[in-house]
């Protein structure tokens, strides 16, 4: 991934073509779900958790159906099921149906998920072309704060997100305005994230938000309160919502909770606050619930909840717990879902549920070994960060003259001077990070073909290849990459090792390419760049190792970029020469034949005395020891 290493992001698929839902074929032949005769079965709740100990009042025993739609659970796979508890599968043509957007039959018939593009408009909503769902791949990963200004910074038209959700990777949230939501669809690939990748902004039709659709009535809620109120047991703290779709004080109102619906649960949990928060064990078996969005509000409102039971419901995956990680369960009950039927073994399956809940005692009933774990109560802040690190003020003098002599020069449009900033034996890569994306038509399309990530490329020989050996190897690569600006304000310089006889530093900053032959290229990228140096003369480094890392600036890195006006590149390899040295430089290249710069170096290595430096180009001329490229003009 691109932070750490910087060179890979191992499922970077941001810019992969777009597949669209695919839509069902025939009609719907299925059986209705019969949920008068599901109740029968099951027979009426009689309230409470009974019996003593957490085990006995969480234990489901009503055997509820569990619809699934993973595509995991096929008959072709044998992946372990926790404690192997068998799960009986229900009609796969009713999950199928609900997925595609069909209704069930009957008041108890499943209406579909109300938040998707599918469906018939809601009622009491806005039509169906009123509602647009904004989509953002991948957008787990960032911050709600950050992608919501980010997004508002560069739209045309202002707009307020409604619900705003996250599913498995992606983003989610609903605008209610045409204007807001086609501009909304022009910002794609206008926001650049921390990684170097381009945001990508999907927006379509949608039915209206699933909250529009299944507000309850003030009496429900009332009603709600009251069956609550039935199910709790004040002595063990402990509230039993097993199955509540079915209590027959709701269903006798005509009152349908829920729960997989966002309002539903949202009452549930308000009714919970205002009334019981100090509640330590809740059963939300037998709900279909597939997602816990909503679930994650009782880490800060039922804080002294210790267990949970969420068995025989409809979680898909075990991210689905990354939600609600904050709790401090001691007991949880996941079986009969069927993400346990996507771990290999038990070991691993623990494992999972252990990382989000590391003082789990119980998991489905069965003890765990005591956790491991450090009594860090105290909450901690990460430091802010800091400029540049240079350990000593004559290590940043020395550092700082080299980059203002070595970008001078880099940047200067001619990059054969630079010959005398590498060891002879030097050698250097470049990388820049992985992308499905076609390399000619990134900003990075340039640079791509000489990335050498090692973590991509497994051939030795091309390990090899793309790495540069000798001095006279890396300038001729350097000299055929694109010419740059960098903005020198910009860079961040971190000392990581310094001795009498290495010094090895990181700087980062930004750049951009300049105009070359009429056109100009406004992407404005950043770079990481390590240079491992040796002394070399009296006040001046030579490089021995270089690793160039290259991504696309960030949106935040391309709003401070050049702010402050840039020194105009020179092309004179000393800028700082006496007119006396001057002179001397341009004597001793016309006689010489060799280009300015191979002809300072020479005098400077003999301490500017000419005719001590014109005996030994004679000399080494004669041995063959100074190279082609020294002629070059």
């Amino acid at each position: 991934m691109a932070d750490g290493g910087h060179y890979y992001n191992e499922h970077d698929d941001r810019t992969a073509p777009q597949f669209r839902n695919r839509k069902g074929r025939g009609s719907h032949k299925g059986r209705l779900y019969d949920r008068s005769r599901r109740d029968r079965q099951r027979g009426s709740h009689s309230g409470g958790f009974g019996g003593p100990g957490p085990r006995s009042r969480l234990e489901d025993t009503d055997g509820d159906v569990t619809m699934s739609d993973s595509p995991q659970d096929t008959s072709g796979q044998h992946r372990w099921a926790p404690y192997g508890r068998p799960s009986r599968k229900g009609d796969g043509r009713f999950d199928r149906d609900r997925r595609q957007g069909k209704g069930g039959g009957g008041r108890g018939g499943f209406r579909g998920d109300r938040g998707s593009g599918g469906g018939s408009s809601g009622v009491g909503g806005k039509n169906r072309t009123g509602w647009y769902k904004v989509t953002i791949p991948h957008g787990k990963k960032y911050d709600k704060k950050w992608l919501l200004s980010a997004l508002q910074n560069i739209c045309s038209v202002p707009y307020t997100p409604v619900q705003y959700h996250v599913d498995h990777n992606r983003v989610h949230f609903y605008v209610d305005d045409s204007a807001a939501a086609s501009a909304l669809h022009k910002c794609s690939h206008k926001i650049t994230d921390t990684d170097g990748y381009k945001v990508e902004v999907h927006v379509n039709d949608s039915a209206p938000p699933s909250f529009l659709l299944s507000d309850l009535k003030p009496e429900h809620l009332e009603h709600l309160k009251q069956c609550m109120a039935k199910r709790f047991d004040g002595s063990q703290q402990a509230l039993d919502l097993n199955s509540i779709r079915t209590d027959p004080d709701l269903v006798s109102h005509n009152i349908e909770i829920v729960l997989n619906w966002k309002t539903n649960m949202e009452a549930v949990i308000k009714i919970i606050e205002e009334n019981i928060p100090e509640l330590t064990c809740l059963n939300l078996s037998n709900n279909r619930i597939h997602k816990l969005d909503e679930l994650a509000e009782l880490v800060t409102k039922v804080p002294n909840l210790k267990t949970l039971n969420l068995s025989n419901n409809e979680l898909k995956s075990d991210r689905e717990l990354d939600k609600v990680k904050g709790l401090k369960l001691v007991e949880l009950w996941l079986n009969r879902n069927p993400l346990c039927n996507h771990f290999k073994d038990q070991a691993s399956y623990i494992s999972a549920v252990r990382q989000r809940f590391p003082r789990l005692l119980k998991l489905d009933g069965h003890d765990l070994p005591p956790p491991i774990g450090f009594d860090v109560e105290t909450p901690t802040t990460i430091p802010s960060c800091k400029g540049s690190c240079f350990g000593s003020d004559e290590i940043k003098a020395l550092i700082l003259r080299f980059l203002q002599q070595y970008y001078s020069i880099y940047d200067s449009g001619n990059r054969q001077p630079l010959l005398d900033a590498y060891h002879d034996g030097a050698s250097l890569s470049l990388t820049t990070p992985y992308s499905t994306q076609n390399p000619s038509r990134s900003s990075l399309g340039e640079y791509h073909k000489d990335s050498r990530n090692l973590k991509r490329i497994k051939d030795s020989t091309m390990r090899f290849r793309l790495l540069k050996h000798t001095r006279l190897n890396v300038v001729a690569f350097l000299n055929e990459l694109p010419k740059t600006q960098h903005d020198i304000a910009s860079f961040t310089v971190d000392v990581n090792t310094y001795t009498n006889t290495l010094l090895s530093f990181t700087v980062s900053g930004v750049f951009k390419e300049v105009a070359v032959d009429g056109k100009s290229r406004d992407s404005t990228m950043a770079f990481s760049r390590v240079f491992i140096t040796v002394p070399a003369g009296n006040s001046g480094l030579c490089i021995v190792n270089d690793q160039l890392f290259i991504r696309m600036a960030t949106t935040e890195e391309i709003r401070r970029a050049f702010v402050a006006p840039a020194p105009t590149p020179s092309s004179s390899p000393v800028p700082t020469l006496t007119s006396q040295q001057q002179e001397m430089l341009t004597a001793f290249s016309q006689k010489s034949g060799m280009n300015l710069e191979w002809s300072q170096k020479c005098l400077q290595d003999n301490e500017w005395d000419f005719n001590r430096a014109a005996q030994i180009f004679t000399q080494l001329k004669s041995e063959g020891q100074i190279p082609d490229v020294a002629f070059l003009k």
